[in-house]
């Protein structure tokens, strides 16, 4: 058989694995809550590697390899930012989180968690906050689709648009009647199967080559700042664009994606066990990808071979270095990245359209039946509107990506933190913070560029979100107040649970 025939073989056991996965998820989805957030019933393990599969996507897999690939080590000063960013996430918000949603009238989304915690009765924060997430999550998608795009040109020879349909059909059908555990399930599966590639793929190329003492050779060969932590040289420049990878682990308190596994946790006691799982899996994830971006380097030098785009490194590379099949399987891999992060931005974009905008726009009770089939036409709407941005191919992964992951870290993460850790946050200061978050990421992102501006959105949005959500808090804030009074034994009461939590073995 052809190498494309494997392959394909590989690919269609991919797809059918998935789909039976979904099919799964389906018989276990019985009412809103199961579509949306699983029941709170996720395992450790489960919650840990499909929180870091979707997170990573095809960013691990395409867009790393082939920053390192295209400009060398000083591109993993993003991968030590995020390391430290999911750590501190782990470690302080999940536990609390997964506490303190419940307690606070089980809230099951990121804005109703905002909504309920500050006791917005008008509802704006909640809706502001929806919005934000559908605009920002449907750019998010489209990187995905792009991906997936990408993928297909460099893996078959295919046509762009092809490729792209196809992958944002198979991840819709799944998710679309699997929901939250679809994607969850389908992301476990998609977790191992990245860590698999990440790291074979570098270690076959080092043993192609012959010894690291070539490697390194044919590194510096191609260009001599490759293997500098600073580039050549350390410059005011460099340092912007060190600070500005590093605060990429700024953006892991906001991510809707990732810390709604965090309240899908079977408790707060899990989130030891997860963060051990999830830290393990993601360091050596991100170690493969950057060696293999390395080593990509030196192997297509000394190889003599042209590759025309940096962020197909891992495909080329696990197309030559491995037998059809196995290297099928490690392309499946890469199409897993990509899938599992369009799956679970679909879920929460659809929780944020139903959940968060429409029950509250409408202000009347939905049948449960009928809330599961709406979220299932709001991820169909979004994968829509998301193909149709991602027709543009010229636009790469890291930089999609970059602009999404920005808007959530700016708009939600400094009010994820003192919404679980500061007594005194508003409404109103929540609504300020995330607005001026939002906006200040988006205009310095896209309209704003050279010398200091070109500094990552995320920082200044973070910083004028938190700044503030602060001041606004201290001025709006009414003491002894019967909301500022549940507010209180909420806080206390989610902390008595955490404390109790953490002292307990988990099973």
């Amino acid at each position: 058989m052809s190498p494309q025939t494997y392959f394909i073989i590989a690919l269609v056991a991919y797809f059918v694995a998935m789909i039976g996965i979904g099919v799964y998820a389906t018989l276990k989805t019985k009412n809103h809550e199961d579509y949306m957030l699983g029941g709170r019933r996720l395992p450790p393990a489960v919650a840990a590697l499909s929180a870091g599969a979707s997170d990573m996507s095809g960013w691990l897999v395409m867009g790393l390899p082939g920053a390192l690939y295209a400009t060398g080590l000083i591109e993993a000063w993003i991968a030590i930012g995020l390391t430290i960013g999911a750590y501190l996430n782990w470690k302080l918000v999940a536990p609390r989180l997964r506490a303190y949603s419940e307690v606070s009238k089980n809230s099951i989304t990121v804005p109703s968690f905002l909504e309920n915690r500050t006791r917005d009765n008008s509802h704006v924060l909640r809706i502001v906050a929806g919005v934000v997430i559908l605009v920002f999550f449907t750019l998010y998608v489209s990187s995905g689709m792009v991906a997936g795009g990408k993928y297909f040109e460099s893996a078959f020879n295919g046509d762009y648009l092809t490729g792209m349909l196809l992958v944002g059909g198979v991840t819709l059908l799944y998710t679309l009647f699997g929901g939250f555990l679809g994607a969850t399930y389908t992301d476990f599966v998609q977790g191992l199967m990245i860590f698999a590639a990440l790291l074979i793929v570098p270690v076959l190329a080092i043993i192609s080559i012959g010894d690291l003492a070539l490697v390194a050779e044919g590194i510096t060969t191609v260009g001599a700042g490759n293997l500098d932590w600073f580039g050549g040289g350390l410059t005011a420049v460099t340092i912007l664009g060190i600070i500005s990878s590093l605060a990429w682990g700024l953006g892991y308190f906001g991510q809707p994606h990732i810390i709604v596994r965090f309240m899908a946790l079977r408790s707060a006691r899990d989130a030891k066990v997860a963060r051990r799982i999830g830290m393990g899996w993601m360091i050596l994830s991100l170690l493969g990808g950057v060696c293999t971006g390395l080593i990509g380097i030196a192997w297509f030098h000394i190889k003599g071979i042209d590759l025309p785009d940096a962020e197909t490194v891992v495909l080329v590379l696990a197309q030559n270095l491995m037998h059809p099949l196995i290297a099928g399987l490690v392309l499946a891999a890469v199409l897993a990245a990509i899938m599992s992060t369009i799956s679970s931005q679909l879920i929460v974009s659809s929780s944020a359209l139903i959940e968060d905008v429409a029950r509250l726009v409408f202000k009347q009770r939905i049948k449960e039946s009928v809330l599961v089939w709406l979220g299932r036409a709001a991820v169909l709407l979004t994968a829509g509107i998301a193909i149709l941005i991602a027709l543009d191919s010229d636009a790469t992964v890291l930089e999609l990506v970059g602009f999404a992951w920005a808007g959530f870290g700016a708009a939600f993460g400094p009010l994820v933190i003192l919404a679980l850790f500061w007594r005194k946050l508003t409404n109103i200061g929540a609504i300020v913070g995330l607005i001026a978050g939002a906006a200040t990421a988006w205009i310095w992102g896209k309209m704003l560029s050279g010398g200091i501006f070109d500094l990552y959105e995320i920082v200044p949005g973070f910083l004028i979100n938190l700044l503030l959500a602060v001041v606004v808090s201290l001025a709006t804030y009414k003491p002894d107040t019967q909301d500022d009074q549940d507010i209180q034994k909420e806080f206390t009461d989610t902390g008595s649970i955490v404390i109790e939590a953490l002292q307990k073995k988990t099973s």
